[in-house]
């Protein structure tokens, strides 16, 4: 039986492992990672290597690898990176550690929900009453959110008590987003664009500059251009031009993610060949997960 040292070392090593696309791991970097000693992490691997359940690698580039039988003693599949659930703590990926399984454990009401999270990598990063994401899974694009309520570190595992459990449609962009573009000449004032947002009922739109989008005006940016007293400037002076765009076949999953790492609330839709086609908002991806749409 394998001590809880030995167990976070080979949760580490399969955690670094998959993140190097296969390349071999060094003892330094599984110590960095546990904050323990590289000459502690060196003689228990010699340990798991008699166990069959680490192999070295020799040479300057050397270091240690997996075997099958660590991933089956940690009940962990063997699988590549592209399978691995990510965690998110207030907005923000853990790079260092995922999701290996998701057990429900108890439907005691139909309100509420545990989930046992096994996890690859180390989990004490997380503590008790942290709020986190799990997700999307790879095939039904499950998303987990709620509150760690227990922590096993000998098995590497997080009992969640969960607020909610979404299954995002697998759906593209285009299958929700607005195809009528509205869109906003780079010349108009601050004053007209206000109108025409208004008057669409529209938070945003594309600022159009012979006949490309060269940016995104919002009402936060007429606002805060009001109170900076810079009204009467064009919209090409106050517009961002961090423009974010994805073309027409992206799944709405994915769209999900790249505005939560942009931090933005709108796409643009784009066809194959560069042509706008619509644009979609993060409230039109949260109303299909719902099931408005």
């Amino acid at each position: 039986m394998l001590t809880s040292v030995q167990k976070e070392i080979l949760q580490s090593l399969i955690n670094l492992y998959r993140n190097s696309s296969g390349k071999s791991i060094k003892g330094e970097e599984i110590a960095e990672i546990m904050n323990r000693n590289p000459g502690t992490i060196r003689n228990q691997m010699q340990s798991l290597r008699s166990l069959g359940l680490v192999k070295g690698v020799p040479g300057p580039r050397g270091g240690y690898k997996p075997t099958i039988e660590a991933y089956h003693t940690l009940n962990i599949s063997a699988t590549g990176k592209e399978t691995l659930v990510p965690i998110y703590r207030d907005g923000k990926e853990l790079n260092d550690i995922s999701v290996a399984k998701i057990e429900f454990t108890s439907i005691p009401h139909p309100g509420e929900c545990e989930a046992a999270i096994k996890a690859v990598g180390s989990i004490k990063q997380l503590d008790l009453g942290d709020r986190i994401r799990v997700g999307p899974t790879p095939v039904n694009k499950l998303v987990i959110n709620g509150v760690i309520v227990g922590r096993d570190d000998m098995d590497n595992i997080l009992l969640l008590d969960t607020t909610s459990i979404m299954s995002i449609p697998k759906k593209t962009v285009l299958d929700v987003a607005t195809k009528e573009l509205i869109t906003l000449n780079a010349e108009y004032g601050v004053k007209k664009s206000a109108k025409v947002l208004s008057e669409k009922r529209i938070e945003g739109a594309p600022v159009i500059k012979d006949g490309k989008i060269v940016g995104i005006l919002t009402l936060s940016d007429i606002i805060k251009a009001i109170a900076q007293n810079k009204e009467d400037l064009d919209i090409s002076e106050i517009m961002s031009s961090d423009i974010i765009t994805v073309e027409e076949d992206v799944m709405i999953s994915d769209a999900i993610e790249i505005m939560n790492k942009k931090n933005i609330g709108r796409l643009i839709v784009l066809e194959h060949d560069g042509t706008p086609v619509g644009i979609v908002t993060r409230t039109d991806l949260l109303d299909n997960i719902a099931g408005l749409n």
